[in-house]
């Protein structure tokens, strides 16, 4: 029968197997920090292609090749009354519930890919499988879903879901709101007076619209890349102190980018920050929030 190993030799190799396991999981760490950043330079380049898109359809296209990264492959398809089309196909929202949906709810909906969630339409086209999946995000815009992003395969949601809030912010800036219309005045009704929007110049509302994409784009990257802080800062009452540097850099930037070159400029940044981030409610904000920047 073998004997064991002397004390000082089973030291060595306890060390040893010691060495190469703290070894292995610092190759591991560096493994994933470099997948991490790779991920993040690829969210922010596609993020980026899509604020780039200077029209509604552009803007489709734009977003289903990137979000085409983070999926199997992607659709856009727009959304008009009860139906809603991409370049390959149109079918009825009451045939696809899936899409409905995501549309009635504004949330992102997961489903399988069968004739009864996503029409048989949809699954003859794309090939779809029983056993796949759906994702469908909505790109919601003043409360309306205009378009949905429809994605399959091996989706990772996290990224996906703030390409549409991107987009959606872009499409916001894209198609501005339309006029409200007085209908059949009463003859000695004296005119309205202009709009602050229609006193603007053309440039002006350039400018405005930028702005307002701006303010959309940074706070849902802070929604998305800081969601632990902003979880925090809600429970709190205390989001500035939670998100006191990134928050900071977003008015800073926003600061110099629009305030400087347009003397009419509003504080979208704190708009949004209220609205998406605070839920509405400014006490959530903290009582160190500088408020808004006029």
């Amino acid at each position: 029968m073998a004997s064991s190993a002397p004390a000082p030799l089973r030291q060595i190799l306890e060390n040893r197997v010691t060495q190469l396991l703290d070894e292995a999981e610092r190759l591991c760490a560096e493994a994933r920090g470099r997948a991490q950043r790779e991920m993040a330079d690829q969210l922010n380049q596609a993020a980026r292609r899509v604020c780039q898109a200077s029209a509604p359809d552009e803007l489709a296209a734009t977003l289903a090749a990137a979000a085409a990264q983070f999926a199997a492959a992607a659709l856009v398809f727009r959304v008009d009354g009860d139906s809603a089309r991409s370049e390959k196909i149109e079918l009825p929202l009451a045939a696809a519930p899936a899409l409905a949906g995501a549309v009635q709810t504004r949330d992102p909906v997961t489903a399988a890919a069968i004739p009864s969630e996503v029409s048989s339409a949809l699954v003859d086209l794309l090939g779809h499988s029983p056993e796949d999946r759906v994702s469908v995000f909505p790109l919601v815009v003043r409360g309306q879903v205009p378009a949905l992003l429809y994605c399959w395969g091996s989706v990772q949601p996290a990224s996906v879901e703030l390409l549409a809030q991107v987009a959606a912010a872009v499409w916001s800036a894209l198609v501005p709101p339309a006029p409200l219309v007085a209908i059949a005045p009463a003859p000695a009704a004296a005119p309205e007076p202009a709009s602050a929007w229609d006193k603007l110049s053309p440039e002006d509302q350039r400018t405005h619209l930028r702005a307002q994409r701006f303010a959309r784009v940074k706070i849902a990257e802070l929604r998305l890349f800081e969601s632990a802080g902003v979880q925090s800062g809600r429970t709190h009452h205390n989001l500035y102190d939670a998100l006191r540097n990134p928050i900071d850099a977003a008015r800073e930037a926003f600061r110099a980018e629009f305030f400087a070159s347009c003397s009419t400029m509003v504080d979208y940044l704190h708009l949004e920050l209220l609205r998406i981030l605070a839920n509405d409610d400014a006490e959530l904000l903290g009582n160190d929030y500088p408020g808004p920047m006029v």
